[in-house]
């Protein structure tokens, strides 16, 4: 764990950025998911082709999803994503946390807290009164992590299938 939160820097993702988040998130599911999804699924998961999804998505005219990056000292050290939330394939007035991972080794060090702060913010900002978001049911790092910033389990659960295997998740939820 290095640096403070006053070296700490938040702000949009660009292309330039997508190598290190594509890092991060592979990283990040293969750390903390290992034992809740299956691991051919964890070891299939590329950085090359992450990338290239994160350039994509970047570059996708109309996108409404927000990408936020922290950096210190000019590394990439987390990553978070916002938007509409999704009902199905219809987008409702709340707002959705996509994802929030941080780089091994940064754990603790504040980062996921300034990334949800500010993607939160961001989410009132336009409007958005609530925030939701889905978690693993057994992921009991990240669910302890949401409950301490004010997130709620609402009760509602759905399956996410990877590779076949029905890998539980839970909605949680706050006031932006």
């Amino acid at each position: 764990m290095n640096g403070t939160l006053h070296d700490l820097h938040v702000r949009e993702m660009t292309l330039s950025d997508c190598r290190p988040v594509a890092e991060i998130r592979v990283g990040g599911w293969q750390t903390a998911y290992a034992g809740l999804v299956p691991q051919p699924y964890l070891d299939a998961m590329d950085v090359a082709e992450d990338t290239e999804r994160r350039r994509e998505l970047l570059l996708k005219p109309g996108n409404p999803v927000v990408s936020l990056v922290a950096e210190r000292a000019g590394q990439v050290i987390g990553w978070a994503a916002f938007g509409p939330y999704r009902d199905g394939e219809t987008r409702t007035p709340d707002a959705e946390l996509y994802a929030l991972y941080v780089r091994p080794g940064h754990f603790g060090a504040g980062v996921g807290t300034a990334l949800l702060r500010t993607s939160i913010e961001r989410c009132a900002t336009v409007g958005h009164d609530r925030v939701l978001l889905w978690v693993l049911k057994e992921n009991t790092r990240a669910r302890r992590f949401y409950e301490h910033h004010g997130f709620t389990a609402d009760g509602t659960e759905e399956p996410f299938d990877v590779y076949g295997v029905e890998v539980p998740e839970v909605r949680y939820v706050r006031r932006a």
